[in-house]
């Protein structure tokens, strides 16, 4: 599995298929977030279309994506992943906070 905490280079998607996964984190019922629906191509689109009608923000690491799509549906995230989703987290912990204070 790539080091999704490296480099965090953005490789060219002009060559690679639109991937897309979803996570869902409950720490009453989790340790860890797991993958709830992933997709490429045009399941990929509908993934994002879904997220974004649901007001559920979106972010783009396409390195991050690679790994979580080797990973099986349901499955929590590996140890080795929880730093860089973390981060995801934290981010869009500060949008929603950003979002109500606007609102």
């Amino acid at each position: 599995m790539p080091d999704p905490g490296q480099g965090r280079e953005r490789p060219s998607m002009r060559n690679k298929r639109e991937a897309a996964v979803a996570l869902q984190y409950d720490r009453r019922k989790h340790r860890a977030p797991r993958v709830v629906a992933k997709g490429s191509g045009r399941l990929a689109r509908r993934i994002i279309e879904e997220a974004r009608a649901r007001g559920i923000p979106t972010r783009e690491d396409p390195v991050l994506v690679e790994a979580l799509m080797q990973l099986d549906l349901y499955q929590e995230i590996p140890e080795e992943l929880y730093q860089v989703v973390a981060e995801i987290y934290v981010f869009l912990l500060r949008l929603r906070h950003r979002a109500s204070l606007a609102g």
